[in-house]
């Protein structure tokens, strides 16, 4: 059974491995990651030891998370061919199923039950979204070591075995390892034992303690490395509004399962929020009535209850943090939360299985119930596959999300940063200008329009919306630097001194700040500082080309050309086709008198669309005493 669910699962999702979209936070994880990009021991111990404050992403520890996206690179992955990272998504799906259909099964002892509700959860639509989003892996992969540690809870409790309640403790420390919104795991084995494993007494809570032990220690970290997104807050939220938005994706989230129409990876957030707006207030009656029914559902059973308890606890991580999301929801928060409503689905076919609570004979039961399973996830397996659909490019992705929420300032700059990667930059502009007319405190807006600005070669331009990024919000690290950035190829080294550090001390492993501020101070004369900020670059990002190439010229600068040589051959390594390295290290073997090698470098920079300086040319064609200036270093800017 569980075999054949797989490869219904496997099949339903197989377009994944072909999509092509990249989503909202995917640059961090994958495009801009060096340390993802570079599989190597030392990325892993970067990942393993920034607890508090992880330095390639924004938000929480997940080791294990970037660690599986960098195997991933490792066995091909790259920006251009994303292929393995969804297939390593997908294996962990169809795993996931599995791990549910076996801990089903251990719970009520039906395989066919287990089987039948197993496959709901496979095809469903909503599970596109944690296997197709790259980001979003530490989703698939926390529920696959969460699901585990369930199990082995399980084989625990049935069999008194301490290795099975080591196995779960081990477990629950990977999957916290991967994504912490699995603090709550504990409970939710406190609720297993009320039901359906009775046997909830003093002993029982007592042997939780060290897993709520661990659960709050990682739940310091988690709220120590959540401190520094203070400044990236979307919204502020009065308690009673976080209530009512709380009570809102009470109900969002089951009604999505159950009607799993006009998905996206963004719902936006309702217009008012207060109970004058009429699906607010019903959300919170119906989250009340909810409640007092569960209560009263005890007389008769505890599954009602006990489910409904479950997905809350794993749901509930995810339903306080509204201020700091542009989305009232999204669908992978529900991922592993569904186990609750799976453990009541579960309960409801047993019955009907043994043919109550009608006194139906069981074997008409046995044959109407798999009928409506199969039909149910025929229904569930087209909409995924008509979900994946919108997933083939990111800009198809961008426009279906639009579509839905077409008043999203948000939105409109997440479709310019999609052109703005494909050098559409005046069409990514005219998105941006439309976020921010929606949002004129859109501080990414400002930055990423710069961006594109500075791109275009408007530099007065880009200067104004950074400088406005800023303004709005002066914690943003990525807008100094890119300011930094702007003033430095103008010219302007003090202020661009000034902007770069101002990055630095807000994001101290900062690699692009301190490149840029190299190449400041190399316009200024300042070398030995030049080569400080070079050599702290390499340090945190140790393939970084542009920082090598720049710490070439600083070694020129000081008159040592068989250094720059050796640095700029470093940087052409890492960057097979970077122009001006070959240019720069023309000038080297020119200054050295190899005019054979000056050359050849110079063949190769024009081959790759570079253009060596005119006066350099003239003089290696003289080949006379004539200096040539180095090709002028370029700053780093980032969307």
């Amino acid at each position: 059974m569980t075999v054949v669910v797989a490869a219904a699962v496997f099949l339903t999702h197989r377009p994944a491995l072909s999509r092509r979209a990249i989503l909202f936070d995917d640059p961090q994880y994958l495009l801009d990651n060096y340390l993802v990009q570079n599989p190597q021991w030392a990325s892993a111990r970067r990942f393993f030891g920034e607890v508090l404050r992880p330095s390639t992403v924004e938000g929480y520890y997940q080791p294990l998370a970037m660690i599986s996206l960098m195997l991933d690179c490792a066995s091909g992955g790259s920006p251009d061919h994303l292929m393995p990272f969804h297939r390593t998504s997908l294996i962990l799906h169809v795993a996931n199923t599995a791990l549910i259909v076996v801990l089903l099964y251990l719970l009520f002892g039906n395989v066919w039950v287990a089987g039948m509700s197993g496959l709901l959860f496979g095809v469903h639509p909503m599970s596109v979204e944690p296997v197709t989003w790259i980001a979003d892996r530490k989703t698939p992969l926390a529920a696959f070591f969460a699901l585990g540690s369930l199990l082995s809870y399980v084989r625990y409790a049935r069999t008194r075995r301490r290795s099975w309640y080591g196995l779960a403790l081990a477990t629950f420390v990977f999957s916290l390892m991967s994504k912490p919104t699995t603090i709550p795991l504990p409970a939710v084995m406190l609720v297993l034992d009320f039901w359906p494993l009775r046997r909830l007494s003093r002993r029982a809570a007592l042997e939780k303690a060290p897993f709520f032990l661990i659960a709050g220690v990682f739940a310091v970290i988690a709220v120590i490395s959540q401190r520094h997104l203070e400044a990236m807050r979307f919204h502020s939220f009065s308690p009673g509004q976080t209530l009512l938005l709380t009570c809102h994706n009470l109900v969002f989230y089951p009604w999505k399962m159950l009607r799993p129409v006009n998905l996206s990876p963004f719902y936006a957030f309702p217009e008012s929020i207060s109970l004058s707006n009429h699906t607010l207030s019903a959300c919170a009656a119906l989250c009340a009535g909810g409640v007092l029914l569960l209560l009263l559902s005890l007389r008769w059973t505890r599954a009602a209850f006990a489910g409904w308890l479950c997905f809350f606890l794993l749901l509930s991580p995810t339903l306080l943090n509204k201020s700091y999301s542009p989305s009232v929801a999204w669908d992978k928060y529900a991922y592993l939360p569904s186990l609750g409503f799976l453990l009541v689905l579960a309960c409801i076919q047993v019955r009907l299985w043994n043919g109550l609570p009608w006194r139906v004979r069981p074997a008409a039961w046995r044959v109407v119930l798999p009928a409506v399973v199969l039909v149910l996830a025929g229904f569930e397996a087209a909409a995924a596959r008509r979900y994946l659909a919108a997933w083939r490019d990111s800009e198809t992705l961008a426009r279906h999300m639009l579509r839905l929420a077409p008043d999203s300032a948000f939105l409109y700059n997440n479709l310019g940063l999609v052109l703005g990667r494909e050098k559409r930059f005046d069409e990514a502009i005219q998105y941006y200008t439309k976020a921010i007319r929606l949002k004129p405190a859109f501080d990414a807006a400002w930055n990423n329009r710069g961006f594109c600005h500075d791109k275009k070669g408007d530099d007065d331009r880009a200067l104004d919306d950074y400088t406005r990024a800023v303004t709005i919000n002066p914690s943003y690290a990525t807008a100094f630097n890119n300011r930094g950035a702007s003033y430095a190829d103008k010219g302007d080294y003090d202020r661009a001194i000034a902007d770069c550090t101002r990055a630095i001390n807000l994001k101290p492993r900062y690699a692009e700040a301190y490149n840029n501020r190299a190449t400041a101070y190399f316009g200024k004369g300042d070398y030995e500082r030049a080569l400080s900020d070079c050599n702290r670059a390499i340090e945190l990002r140790p393939r970084y080309a542009e920082a090598y190439n720049n710490r070439g010229n600083a070694w020129g600068g000081k008159g040592k050309h068989a250094q720059a040589i050796r640095d700029y051959t470093q940087a052409i390594e890492f960057k097979r086709d970077y122009a001006d390295a070959y240019a720069n290290r023309a000038i080297a073997w020119y200054r050295l008198k190899r005019y054979d090698r000056a050359w050849e470098d110079v063949e190769a920079c024009r081959r790759r669309g570079g253009s060596p300086h005119p006066e350099f040319l003239e003089a290696l064609s003289k080949a006379s005493g004539q200096s040539g200036g180095t090709t002028a270093p370029k700053a780093s800017h980032r969307e």
